[in-house]
């Protein structure tokens, strides 16, 4: 399990879910809705939610047993600040 979860991968796997809620944020403020798009968002939202809790306790549990590199811990402070904002939303 420790080689599939590397620096390096837990980091593009943590951008890569912070990008998708900022570009939901962004897609709600400026008010762009096209059928396309709202497939996508319909088909992604579930699962990049439960993927978020998921990664960022495997991210905390990775910081603590490993030494990590800068980024590593940028992504992974990025990660709990758009699950703070993104489940906060729901109350």
């Amino acid at each position: 399990m420790n080689k599939l979860i590397t620096n390096r991968n837990l980091t593009i796997i943590n951008f890569v879910i912070v990008t998708y809620f900022v570009l939901i944020y962004l897609l709600n403020f400026y008010k762009i809705d096209f059928v396309l798009i709202g497939v996508f968002r319909e088909m992604l939202t579930i699962p990049f939610l439960l993927a978020q809790i998921v990664f960022l306790v495997l991210g905390i549990i990775h910081l603590i047993k490993n030494k990590t590199h800068f980024l590593t811990v940028i992504s992974i402070i990025g990660l709990a600040i758009s699950a703070f904002y993104t489940i906060g939303s729901f109350f």
